[in-house]
């Protein structure tokens, strides 16, 4: 069975720091790119970061650079992203995402909360 599990969200205090994981099963995380996204209530789900299946290469969101970083473990099928310097801001909904890019499959996770207290 195909599946993205995400997990590691939480509540935190701003300042605080987490670290998400999303573990694939059913298929390889490698031979796709990763994305992670989040949707805060009342609005639209959007891209925090994504790494390439390629060559490794990252992207972050202006709203998150230098405070997430994107990384994955081959040999867990795991990737995780880690958020540091957290801000209320920041609350959300984050959710995974492997896009197989140019092939047909396109698959996302449950999604985990992330509470940042003021």
């Amino acid at each position: 069975e195909v599946q993205l599990v995400e997990s590691g969200g939480g509540l935190v205090q701003a300042g605080g720091s987490l670290r998400l994981s999303c573990a694939a099963s059913g298929f390889t995380l490698d031979d796709y790119v990763i994305g992670w996204f989040r949707q805060a209530p009342g609005k639209e789900r959007e891209g925090v970061s994504c790494i390439s299946n390629t060559d490794g290469r990252t992207n972050y969101a202006d709203s998150v650079k230098g405070r997430f970083t994107i990384s994955k473990d081959i040999a867990e099928n795991t990737v995780y992203l880690q958020m540091n310097s957290l801000k209320p801001e920041d609350t959300a909904v984050y959710y995974c995402n492997a896009d197989e890019i140019l092939g047909p499959h396109d698959y996302w996770g449950q999604g985990t909360q992330v509470t940042v207290s003021s």
